[in-house]
C-alpha cells in the first residue's frame, strides 16, 4: 500500500519511519517492567515452573553435598587427623556414594533444563501469538510509517533473542542463584573467617558487574534498533530491485546499506565489548578469591590446625562461588539483547489499536442530534446497528468533512458528497488531491478531524468496524494474492462461500476463463503474490474476490492502471458487473473508463471544484475538460 500523502518522509511497505526507530532506540523501557513482562508469560505453565525450580533445588543440594564429602573423606580415608593409616576399603565406597549424590545433581539438573525448555517455547508462543493478534488490529497508519523489514525483525531477532535468553540463561541463572546461596552458607558453616575473603571480594565484583551492565544496557538497544533499521532497508531495496536497476541505482544502494551496516557493526562492537568484558572481568576477581582463599587456608592448617579436608572443600566452594557469577556475567549479551528485543516486542504490543467504534469521545446522533458519548454509543445502539447492516443499502454522505494526516497540514477541506444505492461516483484530479483519501476515511483506515460520514444515515463511527467493512469490497490498483490456491483466494471475499459461488463469482469477473486453462484449474497453486499470473490475470482475481463479497459499497482504486488496453477492456467489462446494484466509488486514471458514471467529482488541492457528469463537465470547460482533452497530465 502506498504511503498516503501528505505525512512527509512516509513510504509504503519497506519504506519509511527511520526517523522515527532511531528516536525510540534513546528511550529504553524500565527493565525491571520488561523482566516482569516475559516472567508473566511463563507463568501460563506454572506448574511445570515449580517443577523445574525444585529440580534446581534438588540439584544444588546435591552438588554441594556431594563437594562437603570431600571432606571427610580426605580427613578419614586418605589423611586421617587422628594418624592412623588410610581405608581404600572405605574409601571406595564413600567415592561410590558420592557419585550417587553427583547422579543426583545430574538428574535434577536434566529434569530442570527438559521443563523450561518447554516453559520458555511456550511462553514464546505466546508472546509471538499476542504481537500477531495485537499488530492485526493495529490502524493502516501504523503499516505506513514503519518499513515492513523492521516490523518483521520484532518475529525474528527480537523474539529469538528473547527465546535463547529463555532456553538457556534462566536455567543458568536460576541454578546461579542458589548455588551462590547455598555455597555462601556451606563456605560460613566450614570456616567463617575464610568465608570474610568472598565477603570482601564479592561486592567488588558487583560493582564491576553494575558498571558494566549500565554501559551495555544502551548499547544493546540501540543495537537491536539498528538491527530492525538495517532489515527494513534490506527488504526495501530487494523487493524494488526493478527499480533500483532501471534507474542505476546500484551504485546509491550500496551506499546507502554501507551506511547502515557500518552503523550497525559500531554499535555491536560497542554493545558485545562491554557485554563480553564483564565474563572475563568478573572470573578474575573470583580467580583472586579463589588464590587468597588458598593462601591464607594454608596459613590456618599451619598456624591454626585447620584440617586438610576443610581447606580443600574451602577452596572448591571459593571456585564454586565464582563460577556461577563469572557464567551469569558472560551472559550479558545474550540478557540484553533479549532485554532490548522485548522491549521493542512490548512497544508495539502497547500502541493503541483501532477502536471499534469512533474514536472521538464524543458523536453526534445524525437521526435526532442528541450528542454520545463513545461508551454510550457502544451500549445504546450496537444491536440496532448490527440489525442495520444486515438491512445496509449503501447510501452514502460526506458532510462538511475535514481531514489531515498531520494535524498541521489539512488534506481534505469541507468535503460533502452524497451517493445513492447503484450509483456510480468517480474521483479524478492531480497526484495528492485527496482522492484515495477520501476512500481511506469510508472504509475508517483513518479517522476524520471533523464532519460527518453517514451510511443509510448511520453515522460510521457508531458502526463496529469489523461490521463496516464487510460491507465494503475493495479492488486496490496493487493486487496481493495470498500463497494458496485460486479457490482458496477467490474465497479470502467470503470465508463461507461454496465452490460454487467461487466460480460464479469467478465468471462475473470473466477469470473462469483463464482459471480453467491453469494447470491444475481452481486448485493452482499461486506462490509468491502470484508471479505466475499476469498483472492482469491477478487483477481479475481481485475483481472476483470482491463480487464474491457481494458487499454493497464497492470501491474502485486504479484498479486498471497497469495494464494493457485489451486487458482493460476485459477488466472494465467484469467490473461492470460487478458494479451493478452496487454504490461505487471509482478513483480514475484513465478518464475514458469513468465516461459513464453518475456523477464526476474534480478535486484540486483537497477540495472540490468541479462535479457532474462527463458531458456537463466537457460542457464547462473547466479543470476536467482541460484533463479529458489533455491541455494538462493527470497525475
Amino acid at each position: 500500500m502506498a504511503g498516503p500523502a501528505g505525512i512527509p518522509g512516509m513510504r509504503g511497505p519497506g519504506g519509511g519511519g527511520r526517523a522515527n526507530m532511531r528516536a525510540k532506540a534513546e528511550k529504553p523501557k524500565n527493565m525491571k517492567t520488561t523482566i516482569m513482562r516475559l516472567l508473566g508469560y511463563m507463568s501460563g505453565t506454572k506448574v511445570q515452573l515449580i517443577v523445574a525450580l525444585i529440580a534446581s533445588v534438588v540439584s544444588t543440594l546435591c552438588n554441594l553435598a556431594a563437594s562437603y564429602m570431600i571432606r571427610p573423606i580426605i580427613n578419614t580415608y586418605i589423611l586421617p587427623v587422628d594418624g592412623s593409616s588410610g581405608s581404600p576399603q572405605g574409601l571406595f565406597m564413600a567415592v561410590c556414594v558420592m557419585a550417587l549424590v553427583y547422579a543426583g545433581s545430574f538428574a535434577g539438573m536434566y529434569v530442570q533444563m527438559r521443563l523450561m525448555l518447554n516453559v520458555s517455547q511456550s511462553a514464546l508462543c505466546r508472546m509471538r501469538h499476542d504481537l500477531f493478534t495485537h499488530m492485526k488490529d493495529m490502524p493502516v497508519r501504523f503499516f505506513d510509517t514503519n518499513s515492513n523489514g523492521d516490523l518483521m525483525s520484532r518475529y525474528t531477532n527480537d523474539i529469538d533473542a528473547v527465546g535463547e535468553m529463555m532456553n538457556n540463561t534462566i536455567v543458568q541463572f536460576i541454578a546461579g542463584i542458589m548455588t551462590l546461596t547455598g555455597t555462601l552458607a556451606m563456605m560460613i558453616y566450614t570456616n567463617i573467617w575464610l568465608a570474610l575473603v568472598t565477603f570482601v571480594m564479592t561486592p567488588l565484583m558487583i560493582a564491576a558487574g553494575r558498571f558494566l551492565i549500565k554501559r551495555s544496557r544502551r548499547y544493546y538497544s540501540l543495537q537491536q534498533a539498528s538491527i530492525g533499521r538495517l532489515n527494513g532497508y534490506i527488504e526495501e531495496t530487494i523487493t524494488g530491485q526493478k527499480v533500483v536497476k532501471v534507474f542505476n541505482h546500484e551504485d546509491k544502494a550500496i551506499e546507502q546499506f554501507r551506511e547502515y551496516n557500518n552503523d550497525l557493526k559500531d554499535k555491536q562492537i560497542n554493545a558485545q565489548f562491554f557485554g563480553g568484558i564483564m565474563g572475563p572481568v568478573v572470573g578474575n576477581l573470583g580467580q583472586v578469591n579463589y588464590s587468597l582463599t588458598a593462601m591464607l587456608g594454608g596459613i590456618f592448617c599451619i598456624l591454626k590446625g585447620f584440617d586438610v579436608g576443610g581447606v580443600t572443600i574451602f577452596v572448591t566452594y571459593a571456585r564454586q562461588f565464582s563460577r556461577p557469577v563469572n557464567e551469569l556475567s558472560s551472559q550479558m549479551n545474550t540478557i540484553f539483547s533479549a532485554l532490548a528485543g522485548a522491549e521493542r516486542v512490548f512497544g508495539i504490543m502497547d500502541m493503541d489499536t483501532e477502536s471499534t467504534y469512533g474514536a472521538d469521545a464524543e458523536l453526534a446522533d445524525s437521526v435526532t442530534g442528541k450528542t454520545l458519548t463513545a461508551g454510550a454509543v457502544q451500549r445504546e445502539v450496537q444491536d440496532d446497528i448490527h440489525v442495520n447492516m444486515a438491512l445496509l443499502r449503501g447510501d452514502i454522505e460526506f458532510r462538511n468533512v475535514t481531514f489531515g494526516y498531520n494535524p498541521d497540514r489539512i488534506i481534505l477541506k469541507n468535503i460533502s458528497l452524497k451517493a445513492s444505492r447503484g450509483q456510480k461516483i468517480a474521483f479524478v484530479g492531480s497526484t495528492g488531491a485527496g482522492k484515495t483519501t477520501i476512500t481511506n476515511l469510508l472504509t475508517r483506515f483513518y479517522e476524520i478531524q471533523s464532519g460527518l460520514i453517514t451510511i443509510d444515515g448511520i453515522d460510521i463511527r457508531r458502526i463496529d468496524r469489523d461490521e463496516l467493512r464487510k460491507n465494503i469490497a475493495l479492488v486496490l490498483q496493487d493486487t496481493h494474492l495470498f500463497t494458496g490456491t485460486v479457490m482458496e483466494n477467490i474465497r479470502y471475499g467470503r470465508p463461507d462461500a461454496t465452490d460454487d459461488e467461487v466460480r460464479a463469482a469467478a465468471v462475473t469477473a470473466n477469470a473462469d476463463y483463464f482459471i480453467n486453462r491453469l494447470e491444475n484449474g481452481y486448485d493452482t497453486m499461486l506462490e509468491k503474490d502470484g508471479s505466475n499470473l499476469s498483472q492482469g490475470q491477478r487483477q481479475l482475481l481481485n475483481i472476483a474476490r470482491a463480487a464474491l463479497s457481494k458487499a454493497p459499497i464497492l470501491i474502485l482504486d486504479e484498479a486498471t492502471s497497469s495494464v494493457d488496453t485489451r486487458t482493460e477492456r476485459q477488466i472494465q467489462d467484469a467490473m461492470d458487473k460487478l458494479m451493478a446494484d452496487r454504490t461505487t466509488f471509482v478513483i480514475a486514471h484513465r478518464l475514458s473508463t469513468i465516461r459513464n458514471s453518475d456523477s464526476i467529482i474534480v478535486l484540486e488541492h483537497g477540495s472540490i471544484i468541479e462535479r457532474g457528469t462527463h458531458e456537463q463537465l466537457l460542457a464547462n470547460g473547466g479543470r476536467y475538460y482541460e484533463l479529458y482533452t489533455g491541455r494538462a497530465v493527470l497525475g
